[in-house]
């Protein structure tokens, strides 16, 4: 299969097929990168909702850890996903979960959308969180929707952040 096989047209959500190639593109470059910082995890590959998705755990107690803080795990996901573009020359979606992180952001975002209701329930109109990736934002969506309430984005590039209001 060549390059251009792999990679979707723009307008057209990835296969099955080229999002499982993302994610053993992506399970490369990670376990070549694992093995230069001499870090020990597990990569697992999973393909749902037109993302590939790469997850790294390590079933003892390692130094992988160092890698699981949000930022780093945004770079490194950032890194990823140009080595997969480069690779099958499609823009890739990939979503990268180090040790549990993406479970850990996802329990942060529904406090910060909780503390925003609170303020809304207590009198405010609206309530901005801060800037996020868009990831991110669709899941303060998905939180904000199932409670019941109306969530936006607002602004451009690294300012995009979510404001919640009313239903």
């Amino acid at each position: 299969m060549t390059d251009q096989e792999l990679a979707p047209a723009q307008d057209e959500a990835p296969t099955i097929t080229q999002l499982e190639e993302e994610g053993d593109v992506a399970a490369d470059y990670i376990e070549e990168f694992l093995d230069i910082c001499d870090i020990d995890g597990d990569i697992d590959i999973d393909a749902r909702n037109g993302r590939a998705y790469v997850s790294i755990d390590s079933p003892t107690e390692s130094n992988l850890r160092l890698l699981s803080r949000p930022d780093t795990v945004n770079a490194l996901q950032e890194l990823t996903r140009l080595a997969v573009q480069n690779r099958t020359g499609g823009f890739s979606r990939l979503i990268l979960d180090i040790g549990g992180s993406r479970e850990a952001r996802q329990q942060e975002l529904g406090s910060l959308v909780e503390r925003a209701v609170e303020r809304i329930e207590a009198g405010s109109t609206e309530a901005a969180l801060p800037p996020m990736s868009s990831y991110e934002r669709k899941l303060v969506h998905d939180i904000v929707s199932a409670r019941g309430f109306v969530s936006e984005s607002h602004g451009e590039g690294r300012d995009r952040h979510t404001v919640i209001t009313r239903g």
